[in-house]
């Protein structure tokens, strides 16, 4: 699941940069550079929304571009994350029943049978 939300980019002193979501309250970072900025932008993104879906908050809808006021100094900037790359990768065992045939022809095959249905799973989801 891809989001973006508007964020204001504060260039401080030394080429050091703020990055704050004025639709999300206290999710804010920073960086050495622009680059180091932007992409921890993308993991405080990431991580702030996983955790607001882990406690059951709603997630809030994301403002405009145009919509947030900058100040002398401040860039309006969209950052997207793809969430799903901040989730917890716990495992859990599944069984799962499979024709005798189809098992006996993966193993010969060596295939990675939790790999085929993650695969799977993820494009039946749209992930």
């Amino acid at each position: 699941m891809k989001v973006v939300y508007p964020a204001k980019l504060i260039q401080e002193d030394k080429g050091e940069y703020s990055v704050l979501f004025p639709d999300l309250k206290g999710c804010a970072t920073c960086g050495d550079n622009l680059e180091h900025a932007l992409s921890m932008a993308q993991e405080a993104l990431g991580l702030y929304i996983v955790a607001l879906e882990e406690n059951n908050h709603p997630t809030p809808t994301a403002s405009s571009l145009d919509a947030i006021n900058a100040e002398q100094g401040e860039y309006i900037v969209p950052i997207m994350v793809e969430v799903n790359d901040y989730r917890h990768n716990k495992t859990v065992n599944k069984t799962i029943t499979l024709p005798a045939w189809l098992n006996d022809a993966g193993e010969k095959a060596r295939v990675n049978f939790s790999g085929i249905l993650q695969d799977a799973l993820k494009q039946r989801l749209g992930y």
